[in-house]
């Protein structure tokens, strides 16, 4: 089972590309795997499947605009965060999202 994320920024640079490093960062030191989709000027990279669904525990949105195609993750428990926050302290992300499932 797995983490999974979508990270974005109204530019979908800079902060897209932090927001999505810390998570990885975090994922693998709390001992989870992660997929992280991004979205930005570049499109949607590394987009999130039905199959990662089936394998996922929890979403992450670590975003500040709205997500593209959201519809995909209706029903699945997900943590809203903004990206900023996520670059600061991306080990508090990942606690708190698990605290979602774990409830």
């Amino acid at each position: 089972m797995k983490i999974l994320a979508v990270a974005s920024c109204p530019m979908g640079i800079a902060h897209t590309y932090m927001a999505s490093a810390a998570l990885k960062k975090a994922a693998k030191k709390a001992g989870y795997k992660i997929k992280v989709e991004t979205q930005g000027s570049m499109g949607i990279r590394d987009k999130i499947s039905k199959k990662d669904l089936e394998e996922g525990l929890v979403l992450i949105l670590a975003t500040d605009v709205v997500t593209l195609e959201q519809e995909r993750f209706e029903g699945f428990p997900t943590y809203k965060i903004s990206t900023s926050k996520v670059i600061r302290n991306g080990d508090a992300a990942i606690e708190a999202a698990l605290a979602l499932i774990k409830n």
